[in-house]
């Protein structure tokens, strides 16, 4: 068995190599360390064997290492060899010298061999998995197609040839469903090493997917004519995607829509009909976010540049559309280009802007000018003012003196304790006079600019007397 097991090594070398694509010095260190093994087990670990496959014969050669000794000195013959003995096999054999004696691999037995052929299988198994580590890691980041095969535990098991894939739960498109047979393919996103082998993650709903798809779509993409700059996705209905142009000859969403939508189509077919928004990146990032928020029309625009935030006013009709279905459009919109944006109507802003100015004008000697130029620098209350430093309040037009500054502070404090003693809540703007201009005024903005009038003259009146 043993003999069989180990003869025409030279063609089961080059056979395995062939078929596995497994480097020929791989097997043949596996079969040479599985017949150390298993001589090691036949003859113990306490005699010195080593194994070496010789290319010339084709064949894996032991040698057992002995000491040459003198004979009267000679005890173990498993470790050593008199020096009579030593000298007719290596005539140039000294004491103190090793010298290699060839064994017999057929000595070995049914179960060495065995043992020894397990070895050989596991090691090539081993460096076959590391040549399919090896070459799907290389492959991360593109696009794979394979066949379905099953579900586990919600995962789908991808058959792509060499090796299985999986696309777990959250890496699949909401209501997609696959049979076992089923052509399917997605964007490698992770390969890891494991003890059961390589383990390939892919997904259909990562925003990478997309952009790949695109690449292999659009020509001008794949030549870095256009770039995609980011990508946004509520996998299986809704995605945007930014694009700017190299070349200002070329269109960069044109070229992305294609000729009557060929191109985009077939990428919307391959997501299952997610609908796709190309909109054009622009290094301004208000126009930016203008573009993302399409087709939603813009009236006005509030940056905070330190919290990275925007509010973006729309026309009442543009309200719904601005924000989408569930909010759907505006969270695409802010993950697409990094800022956190609050989408405000026309008469929302005209409402909060007249009762600003109500606000302030609660201050002694506040008009209504100076009560605009305080709003309109960003100190929505009174109670902002009191909270604010100097240095922030002297950015307000007419306030620039440190002393005018911390006046307008100390009012403004002041007007809380007031309110605080006196154990009444701070007067904010009718809201009973709504019902009634609504039947008057002409919009919701109207109406709140006329209600503002009528209670700042109000207020006017209770100052004079």
């Amino acid at each position: 068995m043993a003999e069989n097991m180990f003869s025409e090594l030279s063609r089961v070398i080059e056979q395995v190599g062939k078929d596995k694509g497994i480097d020929k010095q791989v097997v043949v260190d596996a079969i040479t360390q599985g017949m150390l093994l298993a001589a090691r087990k036949k003859y113990g670990t306490y005699r010195e064997i080593e194994a070496s496959y010789n290319d010339e014969t084709g064949e894996i050669e032991l040698y057992e290492f002995k000491e040459v000794v003198k004979k009267e000195d000679f005890i173990d013959e498993e470790v050593e060899i008199p020096l009579d003995e030593a000298l007719k096999l290596d005539p140039q054999a000294q004491l103190g010298d090793d010298i290699g004696i060839k064994m017999d691999a057929a000595d070995l037995g049914r179960i060495a061999a065995q043992t020894a052929k397990q070895i050989i299988l596991q090691k090539v198994r081993d460096a076959e998995r590391e040549i399919i580590f090896n070459e799907f890691e290389q492959r991360k980041g593109e696009i794979a197609s394979g066949i379905a095969r099953r579900v586990e535990k919600g995962a789908i098991v991808v058959d792509l040839g060499r090796t299985e894939a999986f696309i777990p739960p959250r890496e699949q498109i909401p209501g997609e469903q696959y049979k076992p047979g089923d052509r399917i393919q997605g964007f490698l996103l992770e390969v890891r090493q494991s003890t059961r082998g390589p383990q390939i993650i892919m997904s259909r709903a990562s925003e990478q997917y997309l952009i790949k798809l695109f690449e292999l779509e659009v020509p001008e993409i794949y030549d870095g004519i256009v770039e995609i700059m980011a990508a946004a996705r509520e996998p299986g209905q809704r995605a945007k995607i930014a694009v700017r142009s190299k070349d200002a000859a070329v269109d960069p969403v044109g070229a992305c829509v294609g000729m009557k939508g060929s191109r985009v189509q077939n990428i919307v077919q391959e997501l299952k009909g997610e609908k796709i928004d190309i909109v054009p990146w622009d290094e301004d990032v208000t126009r930016y976010v203008v573009n993302a928020l399409a087709p939603a029309e813009i009236a006005k625009v509030f940056v905070d540049e330190v919290n990275r935030e925007m509010e973006i006013v729309v026309p009442d009709t543009q309200l719904s559309l601005a924000i989408g279905r569930k909010g759907q459009n505006v969270r695409l919109a802010a993950k697409l280009t990094g800022w956190k944006l609050d989408i405000l109507s026309e008469s929302t802003l005209s409402a909060r802007t007249a009762e600003s100015i109500y606000n302030l004008m609660l201050l002694p000697g506040m008009n209504e000018t100076m009560a605009q130029n305080i709003y309109q620098s960003g100190f929505g209350s009174f109670q902002v003012l009191a909270q604010s430093a100097t240095e922030e309040v002297m950015s307000i037009p007419g306030y620039d003196d440190p002393a005018k500054a911390e006046k307008i502070i100390q009012e403004a404090k002041d007007l809380i304790t007031k309110y605080e003693e006196e154990g009444t809540p701070i007067p904010s703007l009718p809201t009973v006079a709504v019902a009634k201009e609504t039947k008057s005024a002409g919009s919701s903005k109207e109406q709140a600019e006329q209600r503002l009038k009528e209670e700042l003259s109000k207020l006017s009146q209770d100052g004079q007397e």
